[in-house]
């Protein structure tokens, strides 16, 4: 063996041995607890960047870890392998999706495994492998057969340089997340799956996650947005329609002056029609049609509207009610058409204002005008009703049940319950998807095909255009089709499916990848799942853990699972960041994994970005702190050398007698390590701390070699605990030492040890003596030893003396059982 850490050789070496051999190959064994350890599997773009690496590292300390505590292990890998990149890439390159697709997941790969990932790669999957998108499509056909998937005409967000559809989560700050173009609205026939009836378990069920960022949980409830009131519905005056409008504050209902509908409410062009109003309703409309959501509804935004000329009638009073629309009312959410109080709210507050809207007060507290005239703002408090007939004098709350109930009785609305969350939108006008398993048919409509009729395959023989349009639209051979119902000719839906449905139920198949007739074995997941910890980016909160929970749900309601959730624990790690912003190529600040591999290690890698920070938190790279990390293997290298000959042939005792001080002190840091790192890994996921300590073992270890007659069974033991204890984080570098001290097995085989409690009861221990910071000498004294006596052994030092002769000592500070300082002058 070379006296040179040389880290290519090592890494090589030992990932050709772990694969050859199999080591994480995993199957079910009952006779073992089991633990789902998972990364969010990663869209193949080419290349791995730092926020993989971080990812990837954490997730595999934790594989490695419970593997050695006697856990059989399940730690996949596979990819989100169809999207929107893949086409534009075929555009720019003249190369097929699958070809780019296959050539970029065969480099990651690669990559992945010099990083010595404990991967069972045996279980890798591809969402745009037929075997895969097979069982895509057998979700959809059975969320078709259970109501749950359905096609209605929508207002769609439109990212016109994708020339797609985009989900509401997909939009960010009115533009497309991906290409970041201005996102435009635009009616559609779409497919959508019904999560909305979801809605409440996946809000109640979040209680069941105590193992999840309370952050994420938050993010979680908000985006679903349950809200309780009240559902009523308003004649149209000359009109056999009526609006329906959901308040959560029914107790407001007298003080509606007007009423605004969305600019997209299919009434708004039925209640304007022939109107003199007509011209500026449509021109305000069209509009809109311009402006994102996120600018009609920011709480700085004008607040704009038009009159429609057509008026609601308050079932409450019989009231002739003005209709409105307005920039800040969206379809999206509620019914599209609100009452407008603007006494007692502030958008319709500054609207009535603008526009010259009566104002009427409902709400009164002690404190509050009673005549609008005197209102600068909306009153939003509590009080009493008032100027509401014969609610007057009844307090908020009992005025919104009493409401509530008047309403019920009469048959004018009821009580109801409304979310935020909309149902998801699923269509994508793209090729490199999942094809929806549809076909229309002139005689039977829309036919959704059976199980034996799957996959539905994506041709190969495809042209892109520049437009970005679908290829699929012009496949005659794709399009054309036959009903399965009654033969007759039917042409084929060309939508895919949004790439977010491949990813809801990978995790499902990783359990059995290889059935062919079902998604995946019932015994198998229900040996594997819930994944116990889940590791990936807090940026996926809403999207993919959303919906692969509404999946999870859907799939144990069909009996398909035996798990109602499907991740148990679930950690969001930091960005990556370098100079303080988020790794770019347009801000060039992009450290390559593989030029960082190539010059220090993978070891080197995983232990820095494991060192530098929590894995919660953001890590700012640094070159000097990957150097640190180098250097410390390189000792760590030297140490068990100079070791490696002379314990060889040493035998480790049960129990250990007669210690001198220094074995005895070396005992009690091997021991007090392997307590805080197996505090630190297994319960809090504290790599950072875990890491210190064990350099701190390593100090210790090296001091101890200026020891007279150093214990050799000493040394042997904390020298094989701390290749232990660091080979989750480094593997490579602690199995090459590991056979160096000519030890039995694979370290990563080994079994995590246990600490000795007797060898933390220290009957005497070494305390630092400092004379104005600075260390001048060591003293020995009971453990138990009292602070003024502490101070009176260190200052009858002979050193200590020579140094404070002469000199008034105004502070000795005393940091219990590691050091004292004297301050002297």
């Amino acid at each position: 063996m070379s006296s040179k850490y040389d880290h290519r050789s090592i890494e090589e070496k030992w990932q050709k041995y772990w694969e050859e051999n199999h080591f994480f190959k995993v199957s079910e064994d009952t006779d073992k607890p089991k633990y789902y350890d998972l990364e969010m599997f990663p869209y193949p773009s080419g290349n791995l960047h730092m926020g993989h690496v971080r990812n990837y590292a954490i997730g595999d300390v934790v594989a490695r870890f419970k593997s050695m505590n006697g856990y059989n292990v399940l730690h996949p890998m596979g990819w989100d392998a169809f999207g929107l990149p893949a086409e534009n890439a075929a555009i720019k390159n003249a190369t097929h999706p699958a070809v780019w697709t296959n050539a970029n997941i065969e480099n990651m790969k690669q990559q992945l495994k010099t990083m010595g990932i404990s991967y069972d790669w045996d279980r890798e999957l591809a969402t745009c492998k037929p075997d895969y998108y097979k069982f895509t499509q057998w979700m959809f056909v059975k969320l078709y057969e259970n109501g749950l998937a359905y096609k209605k005409k929508s207002a769609v967000n439109w990212c016109p340089s994708c020339q797609t559809v985009l989900a509401n989560e997909q939009v960010v700050d009115g533009a497309c997340e991906r290409c970041e173009a201005e996102v435009e609205k635009k009616q559609l026939e779409q497919w959508f799956f019904k999560i909305t009836d979801y809605a409440q378990r996946l809000l109640d069920d979040l209680e069941k996650l105590p193992g999840w960022p309370e952050k994420v949980k938050t993010m979680q409830r908000n985006w679903i947005g349950r809200s309780e009131g009240c559902q009523f519905s308003m004649p149209i005056e000359g009109l056999d329609e009526s609006m329906t409008v959901f308040t959560t504050r029914p107790d407001t209902v007298f003080g509606v002056t007007y009423m605004v509908l969305a600019p997209e409410h299919p009434l708004v062009e039925k209640i304007s029609a022939g109107r003199p109003e007509e011209s500026a309703v449509s021109k305000f409309v069209q509009g809109m049609k311009n402006i994102t959501e996120l600018a009609r509804t920011a709480t700085d935004a004008e607040k704009e509207g038009v009159f429609t000329g057509a008026y609601a009638v308050n079932p409450m009073n019989g009231e002739r009610i003005p209709i409105w629309i307005a920039n800040y009312v969206l379809m999206d959410y509620g019914t599209g058409a609100i009452m407008a109080v603007p006494a007692h709210d502030q958008r319709d507050f500054d609207f009535a204002c603008k526009y010259d809207i009566p104002i009427r007060v409902v709400i009164k507290s002690e404190d509050s005008p009673a005549d609008a005239k005197d209102m600068t703002e909306a009153y939003t408090g509590d009080g009493i009703m008032v100027n509401s007939e014969a609610f007057n004098g009844l307090e908020v709350q009992e005025g919104i049940s009493s409401v509530i109930k008047y309403m019920e009785d009469n048959n004018i609305g009821s009580g109801t319950i409304n979310f935020r969350l909309r149902d998801w939108l699923i269509s994508r006008q793209r090729y490199w998807g999942a094809p929806i398993p549809v076909v229309y048919c002139e005689k039977c409509g829309i036919v959704c095909l059976t199980e034996d009729q799957l996959p539905v395959l994506l041709p190969e023989d495809v042209e892109f255009r520049p437009s970005g349009e679908s290829p699929l639209n012009y496949v005659e051979s794709f399009t054309r089709a036959t009903c399965p119902d009654c033969g007759g000719e039917a042409r084929r839906e060309t939508d895919t499916m949004d790439t977010f449905v491949c990813s809801s139920w990978y995790f499902d198949r990783y359990c059995s990848p290889n059935e062919v007739d079902v998604p995946f074995s019932k015994e198998a997941v229900d040996y594997w799942m819930p994944v116990d910890q889940y590791i990936g980016g807090v940026e996926h909160a809403i999207l993919h853990l959303m919906y692969a929970r509404f999946f999870t749900k859907f799939l144990y309601d069909i009996n398909m699972l035996s798990c109602e959730e499907p991740f148990t624990n679930l950690l969001t790690q930091g960005m990556v960041l370098k100079d303080s912003s988020k790794m770019s190529k347009s801000k060039g600040n992009v450290v390559s994994p593989e030029e960082i591999i190539r010059t220090y290690g993978a070891d080197t890698a995983r232990l820095f970005i494991l060192f530098a920070s929590p894995p919660e938190r953001d890590l700012e790279w640094s070159d000097q702190g990957v150097e640190g990390a180098y250097r410390f293997l390189n000792r760590i290298w030297r140490l068990v050398r100079e070791y490696a000959r002379s314990i060889q042939d040493i035998k480790v005792p049960d129990t250990f007698e007669n210690l001198n001080n220094d074995a005895r002190d070396l005992r009690f840091k091997t021991h007090a390590t392997i307590k805080k790192v197996t505090e630190d890994v297994g319960d809090r996921f504290n790599f950072n701390t875990a890491i210190s300590a064990i350099m701190e073992l390593s100090n210790t270890l090296t001091a101890y070699k200026d020891k007279e007659q150093p214990d050799l069974a000493v040394v042997k033991e904390a020298l094989q605990t701390l290749l232990v204890l660091l080979s989750p984080f480094t593997p490579h570098i602690c199995e090459e030492l590991w056979h160096l001290c000519q030890n039995e097995g694979s370290v990563c085989q080994q079994k995590w040890p246990e600490y000795d409690p007797q060898a933390l009861i220290q009957d005497e221990i070494e305390i630092v003596v400092q004379v104005m910071g600075k260390v001048r000498d060591h003293l020995r004294v009971p453990a138990e030893i009292t602070e003024e006596e502490l101070k009176n052994r260190a200052l009858q030092l002979e050193k200590i003396k020579e140094l404070t002769s002469g000199k008034q000592i105004n502070k000795i500070i005393v940091v219990p059982r590691k050091l004292v300082n004297i301050v002297a002058k």
